[in-house]
């Protein structure tokens, strides 16, 4: 069996490395790891030494697997595929994302023929749920009782940890790499605008290309205590950063996981997250920073930064030990590679 990977957002650089830092970035270099010698469907044929990156024709081959991450598209690469000469198109779908993001009818009706014409691997339950969901809602029952779905949570790679590093100021993080609507990034402006009046904070945003253009990161960017800019263009830099910062505050309305979440909780920031259930989904059920107000939220995040190995000692007690210790056994990737692995072999067994 041969898999290749589907993603529109691909960026190879010249050394044959998959780049950028984003969570569909990063679920690429998991499954080239997952699934030694797989192949990259991009516009253009090239070769690397170790990758190789086809066309989405060349992925006709009788044995291939195409693992899609851009679910919506799977109908057409069905097609293209078959067109090319394979009799029998094997394609997955990787629901990686929220699977509520749509809003257009004809978008979400997409979406769920999709995930029940192909197997699909979600990257949580609550995701594997919402999948379901929208299949009973918007697929014929014939095609609906035949669906494939798995999933599990994303989990990361606990050796990529830092050592903390002391700032001068504390740093506030802003939590995501986009400032669209459903990340209320509005809410974490009001409410570290007003943290910044009570005690001295750092504010910064790390943004995709097209969050930095956006109207709320020019606001913040007009702040002298916030600083807002680019990816960090390594996956070290990006780890170092995270082991200065102090805190974050979450805001977002829906996550399908939260993968930059765990990644700062397990690097030693502390989470201030909104009451809602997939923050829930993600913690321990003692958790002690949970906000239902943007007061709640400007307290817990003073609290944060101005005694943060108190808060840290917090967390230890509300899991009855040690809090790094539950991240690693609650969101290790371990789980994610051998469960992802398992659900090829189960839905592809004669290859």
């Amino acid at each position: 069996m041969r898999i290749a990977v589907q993603y529109a957002n691909l960026t190879v650089g010249a050394d044959g490395v998959v780049v950028g830092h984003e969570a569909g970035d990063t679920l690429v270099r998991r499954l080239l790891r997952v699934f030694p010698g797989t192949a990259l469907v991009g516009d253009h044929a090239r070769h690397y030494p170790g990758l190789e990156v086809i066309t989405q024709d060349m992925a006709a081959a009788d044995d291939t697997v195409l693992i899609n991450m851009d679910v919506v598209t799977s109908v057409q690469a069905y097609s293209a595929i078959k067109a090319a000469g394979c009799a029998h198109p094997r394609i997955m779908n990787f629901v990686w994302w929220d699977a509520g993001r749509y809003s257009d009818p004809v978008e979400v009706a997409a979406m769920a023929l999709s995930c029940a014409l192909f197997p699909t691997f979600t990257n949580s339950q609550r995701t594997q749920h919402t999948v379901e969901d929208l299949i009973k809602r918007w697929v014929v029952r014939p095609l609906a009782e035949r669906a494939h779905i798995g999933g599990v949570n994303l989990g990361i790679r606990m050796e990529h940890v830092q050592p903390r590093t002391a700032t001068d100021v504390p740093v506030v993080l802003y939590p995501a790499i986009y400032m669209d609507e459903r990340k209320r990034p509005d809410l974490f402006f009001e409410i570290v605008s007003k943290v910044v009046k009570r005690t001295p904070i750092q504010v910064e945003a790390r943004l995709a290309e097209s969050g930095i253009v956006t109207d709320s990161a020019m606001r913040l960017s007009r702040e002298r205590w916030a600083k807002v800019g680019p990816l960090i263009p390594s996956r070290d830099q990006y780890w170092a950063q995270l082991a200065r910062t102090t805190a974050f505050v979450a805001t977002a309305e829906e996550e399908s996981y939260g993968l930059e979440y765990v990644e700062a909780l397990v690097a030693g920031v502390i989470g201030i997250f909104p009451d809602k259930e997939w923050a829930h989904a993600i913690l321990p059920e003692q958790y002690p920073y949970f906000y239902q107000t943007a007061q709640q939220a400007e307290d817990l995040l003073v609290a944060a930064v101005t005694d943060p190995d108190g808060c840290r000692e917090s967390l230890d007690q509300a899991v009855g030990g040690s809090f790094a210790s539950w991240l690693n056994e609650h969101h290790n990737d371990d789980e994610f590679e051998s469960e992802i692995a398992r659900q090829v072999r189960q839905w592809f067994p004669d290859l």
